[in-house]
Formats: structure tokens, C-alpha cells, sequence
């Protein structure tokens, strides 16, 4: 076995065994779910922004409901994350795939 593979193994096996459980992790993740962490977690800790996650989840259970959504609800939903724009594109985007599929 090569070294890169090994490497690989010992990183996927310390990772099997220390893990955290979190809401958007599954054993089939949801593309949504793992889009909206990525967003909402870029410049935030995950201990503050996994209860922002779980709140907007629950408001926008799909990208469907969050592109229909009206932009200060979603806001009202985000503050206290911080840099506002990361909602603002994170509608836009779910718009533009709602739009183009």
C-alpha cells in the first residue's frame, strides 16, 4: 500500500471515531441541508450558527421555500450571523436553481 493510501485510511478512520453529530451530516445528506450549513457556517463557529441552521431549516425546509421566501424574513431569521450578504446570495442562489431546474 502506498503511502497517500495509508495516509487516506488513517484520516477516514480517526474521523469514523471522532466525528461530531451534526444536524446536516447524514448518512445521505441532503444537498440543501449541506449548502445551507456551508453558508451560514463560513466566519461563524459551529456551536453559534447550528441553532441559525436548524431555525432557517425549519422556515425554508427546501430550496423552493427559501427562493419564494421575502428577503426580510429570511433576514429577520438571520440576525445576529452577521455579514447579511451571505443570506442575500444564499437566496439568490436558491433562486437561480429553482429558475434554471
Amino acid at each position: 500500500m502506498n503511502t497517500f493510501n495509508t495516509f487516506r485510511i488513517n484520516i477516514e478512520e480517526y474521523y469514523t471515531g471522532h466525528k461530531r453529530k451534526l444536524p446536516w451530516r447524514k448518512d445521505k445528506p441532503v444537498a440543501y441541508e449541506v449548502w445551507l450549513s456551508e453558508i451560514i457556517m463560513q466566519q461563524t463557529r459551529v456551536a453559534q450558527g447550528t441553532p441559525y441552521y436548524e431555525k432557517i431549516l425549519a422556515a425554508f425546509p427546501n430550496v423552493e421555500t427559501l427562493a419564494s421566501a421575502p428577503e426580510d424574513e429570511l433576514l429577520a431569521l438571520w440576525t445576529g450571523l452577521g455579514y447579511y450578504n451571505r443570506a442575500r446570495n444564499l437566496q439568490k442562489g436558491a433562486r437561480q436553481i429553482v429558475q434554471e431546474h
